[in-house]
């Protein structure tokens, strides 16, 4: 594709921004929409609320006059295709929660033109682009497919990372009709470097729910060695890299204090849900899930089992309450569990996280500790639950008095015999 498009997108979030961020590096006009009236603020002070995403880069996206945001659709009506980017929760009965795309698509309708082209990101259950969207938009007498293209894409960021840049990761396009699919190819790959066609939106929608439910269930199986490692007394840092050593037959997963976030906790429920509907049990991944579940549970009696105060005299600092290291979310975040748990106990608990400077968890209102050597020997434990890259570990490891490790972080410094790990 030679000419420059208009792109709207729809959710200015972790995906949203990025995406946007791509799609005008390559010259592109991008209308970004938003329901948050804080994150259009923000955008419009060149200010930016993710971590991995810098106010210069924010100011950078205004340049050339190709960015407009607004928490209005009406600028939908003058752009070529218009991708939604916004939240696939769970309820509070771990069902699908899909207000979030209904009330996107719904509010896109009356803007809405003929040959526009819409694309769902969104992790979602198989069935979703097909069942729900595209109702809609034949309700406006529309024919998919001619009148209106209809495809899925799924996501596939990395927050936090830099190894692989957004355009180097392969993109999944799914339409409605071999047309639909054609057209999204056609609009993702003026950005993307590699765009793979597949058969259905279905097929593209289980692709990315298969991904992260593989990914879950492989974390919990090494969870739950790490349990038992525990009561073997064997370190099962040092069996993962004893197995990692074997050429073949074997990819190395690794523990934690339990997965978090947007995606793995929160995708396979997705694809089990829709399979309970067609009778099947995705036992693994309910197996993965009740594994996860349990963890927070597991590191806070390890950390009471090595306190040598009574638990209600006890001091301990979180590192890291993100869900991942050098991101500032906390969505699932088991660290906040296990915040909470601690608390619960009656246990003097405080937090640093470079990446949230403030904790507002009910009654709980944080700031984040600054990590003074002072404040640090007066802990009787250090928990880190979050292995950013900006910490200062050696400092950790020199003054304080027990370190409970859960990310193997600390295998990388000089070690005391104060440092316990998972």
């Amino acid at each position: 594709m030679t000419h420059k498009l208009i792109i709207g997108i729809v959710g200015l979030g972790y995906v949203g921004l990025p995406l946007a961020q791509l799609f005008i590096n390559k010259g592109h006009k991008v209308y970004g929409i938003d329901s948050d009236q804080n994150k259009i603020s923000l955008l419009k002070k060149n200010t930016s609320y993710l971590a991995d995403f810098s106010n210069e880069q924010i100011n950078e996206l205004f340049t050339n006059d190709l960015f407009s945001v607004s928490t209005s659709y009406h600028y939908l009506s003058k752009v070529d295709a218009i991708i939604f980017c916004v939240p696939t929760p769970l309820n509070n009965l771990d069902e699908p929660d899909l207000q979030y795309v209904k009330g996107a698509i719904e509010a896109a309708l009356p803007f809405l033109k003929k040959e526009q082209l819409l694309v769902l990101e969104s992790s979602t259950y198989p069935g979703t682009t097909e069942e729900e969207i595209v109702p809609l938009v034949q309700g406006k007498g529309w024919e998919v497919g001619k009148d209106i293209f209809v495809a899925y894409s799924p996501e596939r960021i990395n927050p936090g990372q830099k190894v692989h840049k957004l355009e180097d990761i392969p993109k999944i396009v799914g339409g409605e009709t071999k047309l639909c699919t054609n057209y999204a190819k056609e609009i993702y790959e003026s950005v993307f470097n590699k765009v793979i066609n597949v058969s259905s939106s279905k097929v593209a929608e289980v692709s990315k729910l298969v991904e992260n439910a593989q990914r879950l269930i492989n974390i919990s199986f090494m969870n739950e060695l790490a349990i038992l490692c525990d009561k073997l007394d064997v370190n099962i840092w040092e069996v993962i890299e004893a197995c990692s050593t074997k050429p073949f037959g074997f990819t190395p997963y690794f523990p934690g204090p339990g997965v978090g976030g947007h995606c793995i906790p929160v995708d396979p429920i997705y694809l089990s849900w829709k399979a309970k509907h067609h009778g099947v049990n995705l036992s693994f991944i309910q197996a993965a899930k009740k594994i996860n579940d349990n963890m927070p549970a597991f590191i806070v009696e390890k950390v009471t089992k090595h306190l040598l105060k009574p638990i209600n005299k006890s001091k301990i600092l979180i590192i890291g309450v993100a869900y991942k290291k050098d991101v500032n979310d906390i969505r699932e975040s088991s660290a906040i569990q296990i915040f909470k748990l601690l608390d619960d106990l009656g246990i003097d608990v405080t937090y640093h996280d470079p990446h949230v400077p403030e904790l507002s968890l009910g009654s709980v209102q944080q700031e984040s500790l600054v990590l003074t050597e002072e404040n640090i020997k007066i802990q009787d434990c250090v928990l880190i639950l979050t292995d950013h890259n900006s910490v200062d570990y050696q400092n950790i490891i020199d003054h304080s008095n027990l370190v409970i490790d859960t990310r193997n972080v600390t295998s990388r410094y000089n070690q005391l015999d104060n440092v316990i790990l998972l």
